[in-house]
């Protein structure tokens, strides 16, 4: 499931809250700046409440932060890591 999610949360098997979730976290992610008080209408529709919500910003917010920083760095996966679509390490996968 983690890996339908990872590559596409679109066409994965999840339910209309995760699907709210998603979004939010992809809007997040992909267009910061046109984020509104009117996002949260559909997490707080599916039972998300204010902490929740937050939680979940902070987490996004996170992601998006580490993300870019190592982006920015060059840095490689670590060895011991596993890549989404690999059932062996990083490392292993490139010889």
């Amino acid at each position: 499931m983690v890996h339908h999610i990872a590559n596409n949360w679109v066409n994965a098997e999840l339910s209309e809250k995760h699907r709210a979730l998603c979004g939010f976290a992809e809007k997040i992610t992909s267009t910061p700046h046109k984020m509104n008080p009117s996002d949260l209408i559909p997490l707080k529709k599916h039972g998300f409440s204010d902490l929740a919500i937050h939680d979940a910003v902070q987490i996004i917010g996170y992601f998006n932060y580490i993300n870019r920083v190592a982006d920015a760095l060059g840095v490689m996966p670590e060895s011991f890591t596993h890549s989404w679509e690999l059932s062996v390490p990083y490392e292993s996968s490139l010889k």
